[in-house]
């Protein structure tokens, strides 16, 4: 099983005049690619999976696969569904149209037990063949999938080979890593990357890098080559960002900060997401002014 480490980014979906705007979607993976990431993960909590309908939440996976095909960067696409059967369905989906692996959240609002847990995530990765990342984020889904079932699941089930983990914890990453060392860990957490990575971590999935790319990737490289301190400088820079992005749920930062950066034409969510405040866009343009975006 080829496993997918490394930079990865959680994919914003443009929207415009209340549709996926694809041609907006190639150009943010082809800057994703020419600014060194190593995946782009479609579909996930950023790209606003919970209002798109399966048609459209197929068709970014799609793409997200066609524009990624011949280079090195990979797709992990996003299957998660509070009811497993639909899972399963987008997960065979993804592997059908070359996805070469997948990241399935928790079930969100009818919180299952952590047997439930198991019994769910069990389902979808059998279903596939493909690499299979689980995605813990209680502070959105209501539900925390412990350490011990995340470890029954990796002992259990062979393509079940990493943990997005979004708790913000350090402890719950090492409680992982400690018994189970070859359990990729992957930092959901745009404020620790460094530590994770510092401690352990195969690789972050990026709500920063939508905006950042080129930065969030030599974060990463440069942990990986043991080059701490650049590593570390980086991190540190980003903190005002980082911390930026989150006064509002995300992706409504993340997409403003886009927008005001031009890459993005329109900012467009679905409801129950709406533009932020006067006061964020106000805060978001200040904070800009200390980065540079490529283009």
């Amino acid at each position: 099983m080829n496993i997918i480490t490394g930079a990865m980014t959680a994919l914003i979906t443009p929207f415009k005049n209340g549709k996926v705007d694809t041609a907006k979607y190639e150009y943010l993976i082809n800057r994703q690619i020419e600014q060194g990431m190593n995946a782009v993960v479609p579909v996930g909590t950023t790209g606003e999976s919970a209002t798109l309908s399966h048609a459209e939440h197929k068709e970014c996976i799609e793409i997200a696969v066609a524009i990624c095909k011949g280079t090195n960067v990979k797709v992990i696409a996003g299957a998660g569904s509070n009811a497993t059967h639909e899972a399963c369905d987008i997960a065979k989906h993804a592997q059908a149209v070359g996805a070469d692996g997948l990241l399935s959240v928790t079930p969100y609002y009818n919180k299952p037990t952590q047997e439930g847990l198991y019994q769910h995530y069990k389902a979808i990765a059998q279903s596939v063949e493909i690499p299979f990342m689980l995605y813990n984020v209680p502070g959105r889904t209501s539900v925390d999938l412990e350490a011990d079932t995340a470890i029954r699941l990796y002992d259990d089930v062979k393509n079940i080979y990493a943990i997005k983990e979004a708790t913000g914890s350090l402890e719950r990453a090492i409680e992982i890593s400690s018994q189970r060392p070859d359990f990729c860990i992957v930092s959901g957490d745009d404020a620790i990357d460094f530590p994770m990575l510092a401690n352990g971590a195969k690789g972050i999935i990026s709500v920063t890098a939508n905006l950042l790319p080129n930065l969030k990737s030599k974060l990463v490289h440069s942990t990986f080559e043991g080059d701490f301190d650049t590593a570390r400088a980086i991190n540190n820079d980003l903190y005002k960002l980082n911390k930026a992005l989150f006064v509002e749920a995300n992706p409504i930062p993340i997409k403003a900060i886009m927008y005001l950066a031009g890459l993005l034409d329109t900012l467009e969510y679905r409801l129950p997401l709406t533009a932020p405040s006067k006061e964020t866009m106000k805060n978001l343009e200040e904070v800009l002014k200390y980065y540079e975006v490529k283009k």
